[in-house]
């Protein structure tokens, strides 16, 4: 995933200086209909199977899950266990980065808009 960086003139240089901006990094990554969604139910359920996640998120496809729970997964935000029963028996949760999002949008609740 690409990072927007900020330009800052370094000391003595007309050169600028590339300084990652986290909080953009972050934002890119929860950026998508339903990742939200998905990081707010698995932070309350703690861990959750696919069918047990896909009832509790109202409206979402199969296949937009599926596809949500792959990107979140590639950045660091969820994780995936698979048991190799038949049929798979595969389980998800927030990681330690999951968990710390799933903190601050609990917090974002007690705000009055």
């Amino acid at each position: 995933m690409e990072t927007t960086q900020k330009k800052v003139p370094g000391p003595g240089c007309q050169d600028a200086v590339d300084i990652p901006c986290a909080a953009d990094t972050l934002l890119r990554k929860l950026w998508g209909q339903w990742k939200t969604h998905v990081i707010y139910v698995l932070g309350d359920q703690r861990t959750c199977r696919f069918g047990v996640l896909r009832r509790q998120i109202t409206g979402i496809s199969p296949k937009v899950l599926t596809t949500r729970l792959r990107e979140l997964e590639a950045d660091g935000l969820v994780w995936r266990e698979q048991e190799n029963t038949i049929p798979p028996k595969v389980t998800y949760g927030l990681t330690e980065t999951g968990l710390a999002v799933h903190a601050v949008m609990k917090n974002l609740e007690k705000i009055e808009v």
